[in-house]
């Protein structure tokens, strides 16, 4: 049992709590007793102390207490035993319960009792026979055992009967059983015999733990014993020995310094208060090839770094003065004209009689200085281009803000630098093609600048510049100008001539302007000279700081706007050219903030895009144009029925879920499919021909027509254009506002290669009669325009589908009259 519970050791082992010195002092016992018992120890003083009538009673009692509380130790062992026995047979108990178990339902679930599996149960249940037996004769201290043999029965009946309802084949049966019998008398006899090893375990180790108490109690009390003994020993055995120590102290100390000193790679000098050395120690010529009988006599100044000499005196004073062991940094000339760094702790010893002086012991931490320099170097600097970073920056362009307050006129600039079209570099070349250009361009900016401009590495491509002195904006514009002139020549990467242009923000600092409030002016005068074509200046000014904070405002606000119920749609009317019947409605998306002023799309619709808005905004626009159109089919059938346009974005047409999401908008309006357009601008169409044209073929599948906004403005291709599966053109409102002869040309070729593709045409932005005239002579067939109507709310749709019911004869007749007449 002990071999398997402690590794292979045959002996138990009572004493695994003892410290190896305890061990050591019984030991030291054991001999003397065996000694004692040889005549070895002949000592008169040690018979004297056995002898003591009051000595000799403590230790017989501390014997005899020793002995029963070893004896008590072994009994609790043996119970602590017995305890682990019980729980390896309640385990034997579960496992072999648990593989009558698996047997039973392998038989139940392959519904066969084969051979081999009636010799494993019956080997099984003699093996949960043999264990049982043996469990109800070994000894327990719980009674948690005693509520485990009445479900043990009771699950051995159960399982025994299951089992002949499986050999004479009634599987059904025995499936029943295991349902409503077995396999609970199972479960809670595995839950039963798990709290009785609990148990068992349990009071295992508090015996366990009064055992090693006992024991540990036992030891104490002889090493008390000991003890006493030995005390007694070394009193008196070192008696006539204190005198010889007393001589030998100073022998030994003086020994001990010299071996120190000696073998130490620490340097020790000793010097008096003026500086002058009296002692170095051997080391010295280890660390600073110098030999240290050759410092003896001379002054600590020739040895000392000159900026350093004053501290370092001063730190020896201290310790003179007020008793203090300072620990000083400085440095020492190595024979090599080199100087390494040293820490040093200075004690006053000038008391001391062997030593009479100020005792400098000094370590050499160069390499500990060099590593940290190069850590903070790293911290504070870039690594691919050696340039100072964000961090570093910020430091000291707040140092320069700061002295600006005590001295208004000493202003300065900050320089914002963006590499136009990095990007295309690292697409074209790879990355590391790109971090050449980042060095190369760091180069040439530190090439551009004097001596008191800081250059600095932000990440990525953008770099920042610190402009001191600056007395005028020009001068910071000068130092632009001159930036941008370096980059007009290419730089050479790997054998290709790159020319790459910058983007410049300028922002001038200010006592009241923090440094990081400085910099974001100068990012932000960036991108307006980025929004100006690129490679150019843009000096910061306090519109540039409104219209960002605006637009952070406004993007604030345009997160809410669905929640807060802002947006809204408005419809307007697509009508017939000839008739001016209502054909259909363009649903137009509006935004009226909470405590502000309607905002145009034209805005908020490009806000969105750049901050992630404008899918969710659409799918909006998309479910809820399309629960008006089937609101509307059924209130006012027609004829063809009146149908809906939705302007969709590039960024929500191009999104992975579009096509999932107009489904979803059909399916919980119900609405016709051929009742919804949706259009799209012809930039968005040439972007990516392949992916347009498989989304816009998935966009008939699912029956909605398609209609490409502005048509005339972009740069489309008629092939691709007879390939889209495109309904309707949309001339933009810019050919109908101004429609003179030249743009009167371009409407009517529109509308004849409309009509040679079989395709519709709607004309937007009609205001005038006249216009309304020539897109009638032209032969356009519908159009929509404030002559016509407005964009209305959805409330107002039905009011004016209802008007225009009430006087179809009269605006027919009108209408053909505005066609027919001349200009």
């Amino acid at each position: 049992m002990w071999h398997l519970l402690y590794g292979g050791s045959a002996d138990p082992p009572y004493y695994p709590f003892l410290r190896t010195d305890e061990l050591a002092r019984f030991r030291r016992f054991f001999m003397i007793k065996m000694a004692l018992a040889k005549g070895r120890i002949p000592s008169s003083r040690f018979g004297s102390l056995v002898a003591r009538p009051k000595l000799a009673l403590v230790f017989g009692f501390l014997a005899t207490v020793v002995a029963l509380l070893a004896s008590l130790s072994w009994f609790h062992r043996n119970q602590v035993d017995e305890a682990l026995s019980a729980q390896i047979i309640l385990n034997q108990i579960a496992v072999v319960t648990r593989e009558i178990n698996n047997l039973t339902l392998t038989a139940l679930q392959e519904q066969n009792l084969s051979t081999k599996a009636e010799t494993e149960m019956r080997a099984a249940r003699q093996e949960l026979h043999e264990v049982v037996l043996a469990a109800r004769l070994h000894a327990y201290h719980t009674s948690a055992l005693e509520k485990v043999w009445p479900v043990l029965d009771n699950y051995i009946t159960s399982a025994g009967q299951q089992w002949i309802m499986m050999q004479v084949l009634d599987f059904d049966e025995a499936k029943q059983a295991d349902f409503q019998a077995v396999s609970p008398q199972f479960d809670l006899l595995q839950h039963q015999v798990q709290i009785a090893i609990e148990a068992e375990d349990k009071w295992a180790q508090g015996v366990a733990l009064r055992a090693r108490n006992e024991l540990l109690a036992a030891a104490l009390l002889a090493a008390a014993a000991i003890l006493i003994l030995f005390l007694r020993l070394q009193k008196q055995e070192h008696v006539g020995q204190l005198q010889e120590t007393e001589r030998n102290a100073l022998r030994e100390s003086e020994e001990r310094f010299r071996a120190l000193t000696e073998q130490s790679t620490d340097i020790i000098l000793i010097a008096d208060n003026s500086g002058q050395i009296q002692y170095a120690s051997p080391s010295v010529h280890t660390v600073l090839a110098v030999h240290g009988d050759s410092l003896v006599g001379r002054n600590m100044i020739d040895l000392v770094h000159p900026d350093d000499f004053l501290k370092t005196m001063s730190a020896g004073s201290r310790s003179v003065a007020y008793g203090q062991n300072p620990i000083v940094e400085f440095r020492l000339r190595h024979a090599d004209g080199s100087w390494l760094h040293f820490e040093c702790v200075v004690r006053n010893l000038t008391q001391h009689k062997n030593i009479g002086g100020i005792v400098y012991n000094a370590r050499d931490i160069t390499e500990r200085k060099q590593t940290q320099e190069e850590l903070l170097f790293n911290a504070t600097h870039d690594v691919l281009t050696g340039l100072p970073n964000r961090a570093l920056f910020l430091g000291r362009l707040q140092s320069v803000v700061d002295r600006m307050k005590r001295h208004p006129h000493q202003a300065a600039a900050v320089l914002f630098i963006d590499i136009d079209g990095f990007k295309v570099v690292n697409d074209c070349y790879g990355h590391a093609t790109g971090d050449v250009l980042i060095k190369a361009v760091s180069n040439r900016l530190r090439a551009c600048m004097r001596s008191d401009g800081t250059i600095a590495r932000m990440g990525g491509d953008e770099f920042t510049v610190l402009v001191e002195d600056v007395a005028d904006p020009s001068d910071a514009i000068r130092v632009a100008e001159r930036i941008q002139s370096s980059f007009a020549q290419p730089f050479l990467l790997e054998g290709h001539e790159v020319f790459k242009s910058i983007s410049i923000g300028i922002a001038l600092t200010s006592p009241e302007v923090p440094a990081e409030a400085v910099l974001q002016n100068a990012d932000i005068a960036m991108y307006r000279a980025k929004s100006q074509g690129k490679a150019c200046s843009e000096l910061f000014d306090r519109v540039m700081h409104e219209q960002v904070m605006s637009r952070l405002l406004l993007e604030t606000k345009l997160r809410y706007a669905l929640e807060n119920e802002e947006l809204a749609l408005h419809y307007q009317p697509i009508v017939a050219v000839d008739t001016g019947a209502v054909q259909g409605f363009e649903a137009l998306l509006r935004w009226q903030p909470s405590g502000l002023n309607s905002i145009p799309p034209s805005t908020f619709v490009p806000l969105a895009e750049q901050c992630g808005l404008i899918v969710p905004i659409s799918v909006w626009v998309l479910k809820k144009a399309c629960l008006e159109a089937a609101s509307w089919q059924q209130r006012y059938p027609a004829n063809p029925p009146l149908y809906v346009s939705i302007n969709i974005s590039s960024k929500h047409f191009s999104h992975a879920g579009f096509i999932g999401h107009v489904k979803d908008a059909l399916a919980e309006s119900a609405v016709d499919p051929r009742c919804i357009t949706i259009e799209f601008t012809e930039g968005l169409a040439m972007n990516d021909v392949a992916a347009t044209g498989q989304t816009m073929s998935q966009l008939r599948t699912l029956g909605v027509k398609l209609s490409i906004d502005d048509f005339g403005t972009g740069y489309s291709s008629l092939s691709y254009l007879r390939r889209f599966p495109v309904d309707t053109l949309k001339i933009d409102q810019s050919f109908v506002a101004t429609m003179d002869a030249e743009n009167y040309a371009i409407v009517k070729t529109i509308i004849g290669l409309a009509r040679n593709l079989d395709l519709k045409v709607v004309a937007e932005g009609v205001e005038t009669t006249k216009q309304h005239r020539l897109l009638a002579l032209a032969g356009c067939g519908s159009a929509q325009g404030h002559l016509f109507a407005e964009p209305m709310p959805a409330k107002s749709v039905g009011v004016f589908i209802e008007s225009k019911r009430r006087r179809p004869r009269q605006t027919k007749q009108r209408a053909l009259a505005r066609s027919t007449a001349g200009l």
